[in-house]
């Protein structure tokens, strides 16, 4: 059987590292009626055993500065190959969010469809909180990923 599942990524003790979390924490205030939320904060390759062949499956994570702090981007992560615009994807693991995804490609161990998103962050220290510019990207995340879940869901 398949699901929908949305899952949060990221440590809500380390700055801009909190939006996965955060998103889904926004997201449970008025939660979508077809998708599962969690969160993930530890080893990357875990996500592979969250899912199933025929889920679709939408990942938050937190992008390292490269861009303006609080610029979101979408990336089809189960269509093409997306190393380069994935390495930016903030980990402090073992395993960084792009390497466990193609990992699941080369395994077969990708979900039917694979979106994710993440946001250019600030400031991933320690003990901070979100700064205003991903603070101000949660919303619109979750916005999009409602906009997602309504043509995702929509009777054919």
């Amino acid at each position: 059987m398949s699901a929908i599942k949305i899952i949060g990524i990221g440590n809500p003790d380390r700055g801009d590292d909190a939006l996965g979390p955060a998103v889904i924490a926004a997201l449970a205030a008025d939660p979508p009626v077809a998708a599962e939320l969690s969160t993930a904060s530890g080893d990357m390759l875990a996500l592979l055993d969250r899912w199933s062949p025929n889920d679709r499956v939408f990942l938050v994570d937190a992008i390292a500065p490269g861009q303006a702090p609080g610029t979101v981007v979408r990336l089809d992560a189960g269509r093409e190959v997306l190393v380069h615009a994935l390495a930016n994807f903030a980990s402090s693991h073992m395993f960084n969010l792009a390497e466990a995804i193609e990992l699941g490609r080369a395994l077969g161990r990708l979900p039917a469809e694979l979106i994710v998103y993440g946001a250019e962050g600030a400031c991933f220290e320690p003990g901070s909180a979100l700064s205003p510019a991903t603070a101000a990207a949660v919303a619109e995340i979750a916005d999009r990923l409602r906009e997602d879940l309504r043509t995702c869901t929509k009777p054919h």
